[in-house]
């Protein structure tokens, strides 16, 4: 593959939006023509006995995937196998297409190895997205559905947007993602309180059987946090993703007055609000660790303290592909070096 470093310094004199598009132009190639796949899997695809476990019903090669928010529209699900996630998040996608906020609405902090993004859930709507993950059914590698509700729905109609898209996508995907963190619609985060969250669930659950998890954000107090997770997973949340991006851009030296920051300068906040969670529900739900994951030792740090995956995304930016593959050839050194025969063993190390 092409040396990324190489190529980083002409993709950052794009603005991000646009070196998104050219690498979803790329990535979305392998779903669109045969190439040559086994290939590329030899040497990117990283996956041992140490690496492997079995989540929601599928084997899980290794616990690095891709987070909510790159593959909008299911349009890379081939491209992210590729390049060695052990698991893709699509979305976050909404019953009716929009554009999203107005643009500009990304923007890199290169120094702090940080993005700053107010996109808004731009994405192509339901029915494109359930036409391309038909298309693809069934997947080599466990996919995610996130879901969000439209910008123009409101408060009290929100609902209905999340069950329409559990109607649609629960038998398309591995796991669901209700996305009520980001920053990026209006009113969003006012519906993570236990009325909306109580009542999602029982809906949902009478919809299906397939896993569905809560992602928070990580700007409450770990106290909320933990109150707010316990209850869902009360209500029947069959999981945790912790965190979303962060509005307190007190993390980087010149932020922008709107959209959430991921990335390195989210680590700290993420573990710590992961961390006070899996105090709580490790070994009593299913919790996945996202925030400023950008190397195996970070990674590790994660498992132990009791995420079953990770997710990285902002990483993939300042670091390129070749990230995923490294974390996992590290990873497995890691646990190797600590006694453990598979991951299985590590994860929640800290808890036990």
């Amino acid at each position: 593959m092409i040396n990324y470093q190489s190529i980083k310094p002409w993709l950052f004199k794009l603005q991000p939006e646009n070196a998104h598009h050219i690498a979803e132009t790329v990535l979305r190639l392998p779903n669109l023509c045969q190439i040559p796949f086994n290939s590329f899997l030899e040497s990117h695809f990283i996956t041992n006995d140490v690496l492997s476990q079995e989540l929601f019903g599928r084997t899980f090669l290794n616990p690095v995937g891709l987070g909510a928010g790159f593959d909008k529209n299911a349009t890379m699900i081939r491209g992210m196998q590729i390049l060695g996630f052990g698991f893709t998040e699509i979305g976050t996608l909404t019953p009716k297409p929009q554009e999203g906020n107005p643009k500009p609405r990304m923007w890199r902090h290169i120094e702090e190895e940080t993005i700053q993004n107010a996109m808004g859930f731009n994405n192509e709507g339901l029915l494109k997205a359930q036409k391309r993950l038909k298309e693809r059914f069934p997947f080599t590698t466990p996919i995610g559905v996130n879901i969000g509700k439209n910008k123009l729905t409101s408060e009290s109609e929100a609902i209905n947007d999340y069950t329409t898209l559990i109607k649609a996508l629960h038998e398309l995907g591995d796991y669901l993602v209700i996305n009520i963190s980001s920053p990026n619609t209006p009113g969003l985060r006012d519906l993570q309180n236990e009325e909306f969250i109580t009542k999602l669930f029982s809906e949902a659950k009478a919809i299906t059987d397939k896993p569905i998890l809560l992602k928070i954000a990580p700007d409450m107090s770990v106290e909320d946090a933990v109150a707010l997770t316990k209850m869902a997973v009360e209500k029947g949340a069959d999981g945790i993703i912790a965190t979303n991006t962060t509005i307190d851009y007190s993390l980087v030296k010149s932020p922008y007055d709107k959209g959430g920051l991921s990335g390195a300068v989210l680590k700290k906040k993420s573990f710590e609000i992961f961390e006070a969670i899996a105090k709580e529900l490790y070994g009593k739900t299913v919790l996945i660790s996202v925030g400023g994951i950008d190397s195996a030792k970070e990674a590790y740090k994660r498992i132990k303290a009791g995420a079953s995956l990770v997710q990285i995304l902002s990483g993939l930016v300042f670091h390129g592909p070749d990230m995923i593959k490294n974390i996992n050839i590290e990873l497995t050194e890691l646990i190797k070096a600590d006694g453990y025969s598979n991951i299985t063993e590590a994860i929640g190390a800290d808890r036990k």
